[in-house]
């Protein structure tokens, strides 16, 4: 066993079934993505086979009815899911998939009718269909409330207008569950609707794929509508109750965003680890320096704090019980740790910690958009604070 193997062994809330689940995850990213998606990095996409084959472990659908592929699950197969993506190294990867499973996905889950449900979610599960949530804006991120991308009611459709800017499979998406301003009137976060709209519907399209500093093999898009027509039957759930649909969804969001975030910061911890115990300086080896076990014991403490709020605020989820504060608490402090953690494990690698043959060197830059996407440490504190 290795040394992350142990201690999810000892602490993690799992049962037999998800730990064969995280076995057969663990064997296929080993064979088909940790070896190959340096070559994704430089082409700004997984291979949507990848997907398929990963839909066909029935990894994709884990918490859906078995009608439409899924398993039945609960959240803490997603918590499973996010560790062993984020074990890959490849933090474009982890979120490619963790988008598809948990963060888009989940609004037709939540809101779709059966009829919805049993036209997309098949494609969904299987892989056969990527999917993708445009929320955010150039001028609304964390703060939804900004939205201005519109709707109009047209006879029985609805008419889009608007942009969507930094969407995670948004290039190569093939379904998108979009926010827009249905009640321009509404105060606040008042007024929006969810709608489903596929790829090729006319006026709408990628106005650009985006250039990032890192997860690099994570497509992402800004996206134009104009004049798109959607149908009545693709809204997803109540007229101008979007907003609370979003707000649900990012509970989940949040917590397989901790707990992707603590497996990245766990994996670069172990790599440091083999390195500065075979890395010779000074007549020794650099483990034999006080100052650097001690910071990387510090490190090991605290990814297992993370981990242990991490599977603190599923458990309250899965029970059904508020946890925004706990699930907030997650957020906030597992985005942090991991770029303090990847911080020093690019210092305790030296020079080579700042190449690009380098796997921390890459983490490390997949680590910077973790304290800011799915809600910044700040928006994140704010929400614990208003709850102590």
């Amino acid at each position: 066993m290795t040394r992350q193997d142990t201690i999810t062994a000892a602490a993690g809330p799992f049962n037999e079934d998800l730990d064969m689940i995280r076995d057969q995850l663990r064997r296929f990213i080993q064979t088909e993505v940790t070896a190959k998606a340096d070559a994704w990095e430089e082409e700004g996409m997984v291979p949507r086979d990848v997907l398929r084959r990963m839909g066909e472990l029935g990894v994709l659908g884990m918490r859906y009815d078995e009608e439409y592929g899924g398993a039945g699950l609960d959240v803490m197969s997603s918590v499973v899911l996010a560790e062993e993506v984020g074990r890959s190294t490849f933090g474009g990867f982890a979120a490619t998939v963790l988008v598809h499973t948990d963060m888009a996905s989940p609004h037709l889950e939540n809101a779709g009718t059966s009829e919805q449900k049993a036209r997309w979610m098949p494609s969904i599960t299987s892989g056969k269909k990527i999917a993708a949530v445009a929320v955010t804006e150039p001028g609304a991120g964390s703060d939804v409330a900004g939205m201005r991308t519109r709707a109009v009611k047209d006879g029985s459709d609805w008419v889009l207008n608007g942009t969507k800017m930094f969407i995670t499979n948004g290039v190569h998406g093939d379904i998108f569950f979009v926010g827009a301003k249905t009640d321009p009137d509404a105060k606040g976060s008042r007024g929006i609707t969810m709608f489903a709209i596929e790829k090729g519907t006319p006026g709408f399209s990628v106005g650009r794929a985006l250039n990032k500093t890192g997860w690099l093999c994570s497509d992402t898009a800004e996206l134009i509508f104009e004049d798109v027509r959607v149908p009545a039957g693709d809204v997803l759930g109540e007229v101008n109750k979007g907003f609370y649909s979003v707000m649900k969804n990012f509970q989940n969001e949040r917590i397989v965003l901790g707990a992707m975030a603590c497996a990245e910061a766990q994996t670069a911890l172990d790599m440091t680890l083999d390195y500065v115990r075979q890395r010779k300086a000074f007549g020794g080896v650099l483990w034999d320096k006080q100052a650097i076990r001690q910071r990387l014991a510090d490190c090991q403490t605290r990814i297992e704090a993370g981990r242990q709020l991490v599977y603190h605020a599923a458990r309250q989820d899965a029970a059904g019980r508020d946890c925004v504060k706990e699930v907030s608490m997650v957020k906030a402090y597992c985005g942090e740790l991991v770029n303090s953690v990847l911080y020093d494990c690019v210092q305790f690698h030296g020079g080579m910690g700042y190449m690009r043959e380098t796997p921390v060197e890459r983490m490390s830059r997949d680590a910077r958009v973790q304290a800011i996407g799915g809600g910044a440490s700040e928006v994140m504190l704010e929400e614990v604070a208003k709850r102590m």
